[in-house]
């Protein structure tokens, strides 16, 4: 399955007569098993608006025009968006936008607040700023179903005790959750680590009430020292002196010992809640 898709690809690039950029991160998805687990865990239906990243040479979207209503693809290269355009002119519900995504609002491709997907293979190096560009959005999607380096992955969906600053940003605002996983085989040119299928259910809401800017310039604080003690570490970040950090931290029920990685989305919430009424 792998060998068939990865003539094709070799062919497509061939005819073009262009190569896989390194500075964008392109790597082409050969594996039709993992489109498959992409393209199920996106749950399509015909009245779905699909966006997709990054759409290389369509063999995803392509997929995603079969299984879904309308597809928008936001490809930032314009030689592979030119190609794009041609290759894909027998599907009328796919529009093909040359531009880089993080310099789009949703709201200007006419996209409303959970009206639509994200369904994508990210390139590495930009996967977690575009997340968080839809995520932190006016009208953000409904569901996310992407793929990005497996390590990340792993990160945005660790739980109390493994806790980073991209796991709090991704969780705020959805419950992600790894689909599948994706070898380094699976590509072409093959990247030197492995992939992961990770879906993210947008919450309603924010996971917790709270200031967001706070919430994040609080946790910065905090992990900026990641192997420091809390207290000391929120000192450095803060530029506050640990005798004025440790009973704020004792009031609000967190052990100044304890490490930023330990706490929990609602004991940040807490701190980012309470330190602006202390903090001189």
């Amino acid at each position: 399955m792998r060998s068939s898709l990865l003539l094709e690809t070799k062919g497509a690039l061939r005819q073009l007569g262009i190569r896989a950029k390194k500075g964008l991160g392109q790597h082409f998805l050969i594996d039709r098993r993992a489109l498959s687990k992409i393209v199920a865990a996106a749950e399509l239906g015909p009245e779905d608006v699909v966006v997709e990243v990054g759409p290389g040479l369509g063999v995803l979207t392509q997929e995603l025009a079969r299984g879904g209503g309308n597809v928008l693809a936001v490809e930032i290269d314009p030689q592979l968006a030119s190609a794009l355009e041609g290759n894909l002119a027998e599907f009328p519900n796919v529009r093909v936008i040359r531009a880089d995504v993080l310099e789009l609002n949703p709201e200007q491709l006419g996209l409303r607040h959970r009206g639509y997907k994200v369904v994508a293979n990210l390139p590495y190096f930009v996967a977690s700023p575009i997340l968080r560009h839809f995520l932190e959005a006016c009208s953000q999607p409904k569901l996310m179903v992407v793929m990005l380096q497996k390590e990340v992955a792993e990160r945005i969906v660790a739980s109390s005790g493994k806790l980073g600053l991209l796991s709090l940003a991704i969780q705020l605002y959805a419950r992600p959750r790894i689909v599948g996983r994706v070898p380094a085989k699976s590509f072409y040119p093959a990247p030197k680590v492995d992939s992961a299928i990770l879906r993210l259910e947008i919450r309603d809401k924010p996971a917790v009430d709270v200031d967001r800017e706070r919430l994040f310039e609080i946790a910065r604080a905090g992990f900026s020292a990641p192997r420091k003690q809390l207290r000391n570490a929120l000192s450095g970040g803060l530029g506050l002196p640990p005798a004025t950090i440790t009973p704020l931290l004792e009031e609000a029920g967190i052990d100044p010992q304890r490490r930023a990685e330990t706490l929990t989305l609602e004991e940040w919430a807490r701190l980012a809640r309470m330190l602006p009424e202390n903090l001189p």
